[in-house]
């Protein structure tokens, strides 16, 4: 049975009281406002208390984590770091190993992926497996909601195909200076010393000499095999590319 409006207080003043304060009240306000409204006729219909109740908190949209839980998250599983590869098999601001974060459609590496795809694909995971796959899930005690494990994936927006970051000061990629002939081991010019000096932005090199030795073999095949590419020692144009954007630990 409705109840009467609330003691001291009339309808037309119950209702200019809460249009003067909606900017200052919570959505859950808003939507217990908009109810009492509806029930006596006051200013909303029912067809506005129901677009209203859609996107009020609690709905499957709203379930999921609060953004200042996934930092907490990313906080603890890598310094909120997106770009992080420490050698540990596991990438980016949520630490996905790689058979994981292609189980969520990811491709490439993940610390490679922007902000916004690492973002939506630990939401397509927190879907399918809630907080199961990151011990600091556990480590920080965070709770499960209903969106968890539920499936629900097709609401999830995923940036344009193909929009990655690129690694750590890699800027523009030159193209590559030696035409149809591949540099390799004991060739001496000022282009394998252009590829020694990138390299030594990204912490490899003390200072680039031009001499293809024996530490920059060492260091054009492990650049090769971390990035799929067959460690022939050989830098060629693909080799070239990877020094500006491919994956390289130290």
């Amino acid at each position: 049975m409705p109840r009467a409006p609330l003691a001291g207080f009339s309808t037309p003043f119950f209702a200019e009281w809460t249009e003067q304060n909606s900017a200052h009240r919570s959505p859950v306000e808003r939507v217990r406002r908009a109810v009492y409204r509806a029930r006596w006729g006051v200013g909303a219909g029912l067809a506005g208390l129901l677009a209203l109740t859609v996107i009020a908190p609690g709905g499957a949209a709203s379930a999921d984590p609060s953004a200042n839980t996934w930092y907490r998250l990313r906080m603890c599983e890598s310094s909120n770091d997106y770009s992080i590869d420490t050698g540990n098999d596991h990438y980016g601001a949520y630490q996905f190993d790689l058979m994981t974060w292609r189980s969520v459609g990811g491709t490439g590496y993940p610390n490679k992926a922007s902000k916004a795809e690492q973002d939506a694909r630990a939401l397509i995971l927190y879907r399918e497996r809630g907080w199961q796959p990151w011990q600091c899930a556990s480590m920080l005690g965070l709770r499960e909601d209903a969106d968890a494990r539920s499936g629900r994936t097709g609401d999830i927006r995923l940036p344009r195909a193909g929009q990655t970051s690129t690694a750590p000061g890699s800027g523009t990629v030159p193209g590559f200076p030696g035409g149809s002939h591949w540099y390799t081991y004991g060739e001496t010019n000022a282009n394998i010393k252009r590829f020694q000096d990138q390299m030594h932005h990204r912490g490899y090199f003390p200072v680039g000499t031009g001499q293809y030795g024996p530490n920059t073999l060492r260091m054009v095949k492990q650049l090769q095999r971390l990035n799929g590419l067959v460690p022939n020692g050989y830098i060629g144009p693909n080799t070239w590319r990877l020094a500006w954007v491919g994956r390289y630990t130290p």
